[in-house]
């Protein structure tokens, strides 16, 4: 007679734990939803932008239909017999990728030319959605099929350099296109899952069941094609082209684990340099304008791109 109180008693346990665990997926499961749409549900309007003539340069602004339908905004630096071509990307919100004409000037100086692409929902390009480097690889490919078709570009190498979003999606693009020759990719995420997470500073088991409900609505929002879109995936399709891979040790947005987990997968021969402390930009404040300024980051860049495409 004793035994049946206790039996009921453990069920009633039971019962409440399932009930507990239950009410904290769906926790879990509304996070993605109610955090994400603040972030992407958007048109991104900058506040400052920057021209082509306040750094002395000449520029074409390109508008180009991207393969969904999308036209995107791009400002093309040309230089006389190019050593190579660079596509410029940008972050997830700031800043406009106009902010790159200073890195522009100096790839013009030591002959090389530019396009400097705005993104889809971003500034002048059309769309309402920013969407995480899943479909703007689809923007990048406009802007190579634009190159590929001026004879001005016959046989000029392709490498395409971001920032932030815009790193991880040159590293998607990358992955995608062999028609690209070269990247550098700065405070890129490895996905955009492991990075959501990352920001959250929960730990494991936690931290698995949340990415897994952010990459079912990833993949529910931008398309079950697109689910493998990401830079821990697409850098391995590399090959053997070039690649630098920049980051900070202490970068407060894109954690340094995600380049880690960037260099665990690549190939071999990819290069990487880690600076100190919290430079997401890489380049300190308004040196990001003027990179010249920054003696070190200028070698760098300047450096690798000699190595592979200079004369």
């Amino acid at each position: 007679m004793e035994s049946r109180p206790k039996g009921r008693g453990v069920r009633i346990v039971l019962i409440v734990l399932l009930a507990i665990l239950l009410l904290g997926l769906v926790v879990l499961a509304a996070i993605p939803p109610l955090i994400m749409g603040e972030i992407v549900d958007q048109h991104v309007s900058f506040r400052d932008t920057w021209t082509g003539e306040e750094y002395g340069l000449e520029t074409t602004r390109l508008v180009l239909t991207t393969d969904d339908g999308l036209e995107v905004v791009a400002y093309e630096v040309f230089v006389e017999q190019p050593q190579a071509i660079i596509i410029f990307l940008s972050g997830i919100h700031n800043p406009s990728v106009t902010a790159f004409f200073g890195h522009a000037r100096m790839l013009h100086e030591h002959g090389y030319a530019s396009i400097l692409l705005e993104m889809r929902a971003h500034g002048e390009s059309e769309g309402a959605t920013i969407a995480l480097g899943y479909e703007e690889h689809l923007d990048v490919r406009a802007v190579v099929d634009h190159i590929k078709a001026d004879a001005r570009y016959q046989d000029v190498p392709i490498a395409v350099y971001g920032v932030s979003m815009g790193g991880s999606t040159a590293i998607n693009a990358t992955g995608l296109m062999p028609e690209i020759d070269g990247l550098i990719s700065l405070s890129a995420y490895s996905s955009w899952d492991e990075v959501f997470v990352d920001n959250m500073g929960i730990g494991e088991p936690l931290a698995s069941v949340q990415r897994f409900f952010v990459r079912v609505y990833t993949t529910i929002r931008y398309g079950w094609d697109n689910r493998h879109v990401t830079p821990r995936n697409q850098i391995q399709n590399l090959g053997d082209r070039p690649a630098l891979l920049i980051h900070s040790r202490q970068d407060s947005q894109v954690p340094f684990a995600n380049f880690e987990r960037l260099v665990a997968v690549a190939p071999g021969h990819v290069e990487t340099w880690v600076r100190e402390g919290d430079l997401h930009m890489i380049v300190e404040g308004e040196y990001f304008l003027e990179p010249e300024q920054d003696t070190e980051y200028g070698m760098r860049i300047l450096g690798f791109l000699k190595k592979h495409f200079g004369e």
